[in-house]
């Protein structure tokens, strides 16, 4: 294993399938010119909580970094820190204030008001060019994923974040330190809107792309993949496999993460069949998000790469 630093920046958002947990794993798989420098390029198409992200970024020596995803609010919030994070403190700094002197039906109360004005907001033109309408619209995202049940994202079939609050008693609804650190790392990176298959415009060569989609469900009780207002379906499953054989040319290298439906069916070949000639490795994780208990432990995952 090699050594590693700990990251000073780390994920400020909690996110279903998060990474983080699996870093001491992957650091086995990382490709060897990344760690030695001949990768000076970074990609993340799938970009969720930004763990991979903010660990590479400080334990290995990329230049640029390249970071996208179809959710419109990740890439607003992601964007708001990397260009306005102290108007976003300054904001998340009244809502805590609020907060934290309520009683617990107020909180709630609160949490509900915040969520209404939110999902309003929606309609609001934007997002295709930044400006600063976007601050307090990050702050509400950050507040409603730290207050919110479990820390999840979903959006109902209207684009609506639809999860009921949380009862905690002391969230962390401001961490400026780690926002100031995350700021500092985002400095490399550039943050767009787009579907994965538009990324190949910015992919010349020495590129390291890592890629996290929604996973496919290993089960019929386990679908988590409307994480924005779009689904991620089998179909887009094959697309990805495709875009994925295209991808790996003029020294690029990829990883790519998804689930192992071999914990659930042992004859499931989906993802071999897929990706039928690549190096497909399994790693452990814990299962978080199961609304069954009993279900929730260590499962394994899938790592598939080109090199």
């Amino acid at each position: 294993m090699d050594k590693i630093n700990l990251p000073v920046a780390k994920p400020f958002l909690k996110w279903a399938g998060g990474k983080t947990q699996l870093l001491n794993q992957f650091i086995n798989y990382f490709p060897m010119e990344l760690k030695n420098g001949a990768l000076k390029n970074y990609y993340e198409p799938f970009l969720g909580s930004g763990a991979v992200f903010f660990f590479i970024s400080q334990n290995y020596p990329i230049k640029k970094a390249y970071l996208s995803d179809v959710n419109e609010d990740l890439v607003l919030t992601f964007s708001v820190v990397q260009q306005n994070v102290f108007e976003l403190i300054d904001e998340l700094t009244s809502l805590k204030n609020k907060y934290i002197k309520k009683d617990d039906f107020e909180r709630e109360r609160f949490f509900y008001k915040i969520r209404e004005a939110y999902n309003s907001e929606k309609f609001k033109p934007g997002f295709k060019k930044y400006n600063t309408d976007w601050i307090p619209r990050a702050a509400k995202l950050i507040f409603l994923n730290k207050t919110c049940f479990n820390g999840l994202f979903r959006l109902n079939r209207k684009g609506e974040f639809n999860v009921p609050f949380g009862r905690y008693i002391n969230p962390r609804i401001l961490d400026q330190e780690n926002l100031i650190n995350v700021n500092r790392v985002l400095q490399i990176a550039e943050i767009f809107l787009t579907d994965f298959e538009n990324i190949k415009t910015k992919i010349k060569d020495d590129f390291f792309i890592y890629f996290d989609p929604p996973y496919r469900p290993i089960s019929l009780t386990s679908n988590f993949t409307s994480y924005s207002k779009y689904d991620f379906t089998e179909s887009d499953q094959k697309r990805l496999a495709r875009f994925y054989s295209e991808l790996g040319i003029n020294g690029n290298k990829l990883m790519l993460s998804n689930s192992d439906p071999k914990n659930e069916n042992p004859s499931d070949y989906f993802f071999e069949k897929l990706y039928n000639k690549f190096n497909i490795i399994k790693v452990q994780a814990n299962r978080m998000i199961n609304c069954n208990g009993d279900k929730r432990g260590k499962i394994n995952e899938l790592l598939i790469l080109n090199y």
